[in-house]
């Protein structure tokens, strides 16, 4: 990487801290660090335990529980798959700033996976998706642009405007203070 661009990853690394400092006590709505971890990654004979592990953190709120469960019916791999179970799973991990759950929703919308192919839907999950950490979202979010009339990518971007400008808006209201304010 050269110089300007160290500086620029490290000018937006600044920017970005009072909001990650923000997410991490809990107040941020679009960055929010995932509470716990449930594993379903293992043998034939744990898994139903496993599984109960994970729902019960998924209903208490758990993200990442909730992303791995949507993972687990998404993939089919020692259940058969159900997207309907998976989209449920990756809706509400995407609903707390889960970034991989916002990517893995996007894509879903985006190839009409368990759910009516909708583009405008899929570019503003992804986006946010991005915005949340998911670098590969960026370009799917490309490749969804190819697809979308004028149109469509205007009132995606409107409806992106308008959930940003009221993410900052929260931030504000949060500790009465700019999102770009100067560190304390």
């Amino acid at each position: 990487m050269n110089r300007t661009g160290r500086t620029l990853a490290l000018g937006c690394l600044l920017l970005l801290q009072p909001l990650l400092a923000h997410a991490q006590a809990g107040g941020n709505s679009l960055l929010i660090p995932a509470m716990g971890r449930c594993t379903l990654n293992t043998q034939p004979q744990d898994l139903e335990q496993a599984l109960a592990a994970c729902q019960k953190a998924s209903e208490e709120g758990d993200a990442q529980a909730q992303y791995e469960l949507g993972e687990f019916y998404y993939e089919g791999k020692n259940t058969p798959r159900d997207l309907n179970q998976a989209l449920s799973y990756f809706e509400k991990a995407s609903l707390q700033g889960h970034a991989q759950a916002q990517f893995k929703l996007g894509t879903m919308f985006f190839h009409g996976e368990g759910v009516p192919a909708n583009n405008v839907q899929a570019y503003i999950l992804l986006k946010m998706a991005a915005v949340n950490g998911a670098e590969e979202a960026l370009d799917t979010a490309d490749e969804v642009t190819e697809k979308m009339p004028r149109e469509e990518l205007e009132l995606a971007t409107q409806v992106l405007g308008q959930i940003f400008r009221k993410y900052l808006m929260e931030l504000q209201s949060a500790d009465g203070r700019t999102p770009f304010a100067p560190l304390p």
